[in-house]
């Protein structure tokens, strides 16, 4: 069997909120404006900015990425979230039962979460093709090994396949920088 050659992508520290939460940040019936479409089909870094604070500070300008969700969920690196003061778990998004809350503002107004930020948990999203071709399931642990100066193995990186999906691995930017990660990077799949 061939290969399994995923690209990395690093995820940077965003949100995704509700509708009734936009809402409150920007306004009634506010839109959120696309400024970059992502990897996973229907999915974009909007130009809309926000605030998060935790116990120990503020981080100023998340993007939020759109559309809108059933859950307002905050993503950081453990680098960003120990700024903050927070402890979040590693979690699968929308896994957000007993994270850290914070609370975020925006030009309209302020929303404070009681459990919503996690660090996202390395995962490859795979499509239905790609996933039967390579024998791959969904939930399914596999490593992803990454050459270069720093090259390295990541373990407990969790399939996601479903049709809604395009095959990349996303890890966060704490993991890119330790395996020096800085541009396009292929990565090979590896069955545990």
């Amino acid at each position: 069997m061939e290969e399994f050659k995923v690209v990395i992508e690093g995820s940077g520290k965003h949100l995704h909120v509700t509708r009734e939460h936009l809402d409150i940040l920007f306004g009634k019936g506010f839109e959120l404006e696309p400024k970059k479409a992502l990897s996973q089909p229907g999915q974009y870094a909007s130009t809309q900015k926000v605030d998060i604070t935790g116990p120990k500070g503020t981080m100023k300008g998340l993007t939020i990425i759109g559309p809108c969700r059933k859950q307002t969920q905050v993503e950081l690196s453990f680098t960003d979230a120990r700024a903050l003061g927070l402890t979040p778990p590693i979690r699968l998004s929308g896994d957000l039962a007993g994270s850290p809350g914070c609370t975020i503002t925006g030009p309209c107004g302020t929303v404070t979460i009681d459990e919503g930020v996690i660090v996202s948990k390395r995962h490859l999203h795979c499509c239905p093709e790609d996933a039967e071709k390579y024998g791959i399931t969904d939930h399914e642990i596999v490593q992803v090994k990454v050459g270069g100066e720093r090259a390295l193995i990541f373990d407990e990186v969790e399939a996601r396949v479903g049709p809604t999906h395009a095959t990349f691995i996303h890890v966060d930017y704490d993991e890119i920088n330790a395996a020096a990660l800085f541009s396009d990077t292929v990565g090979t799949v590896l069955k545990k």
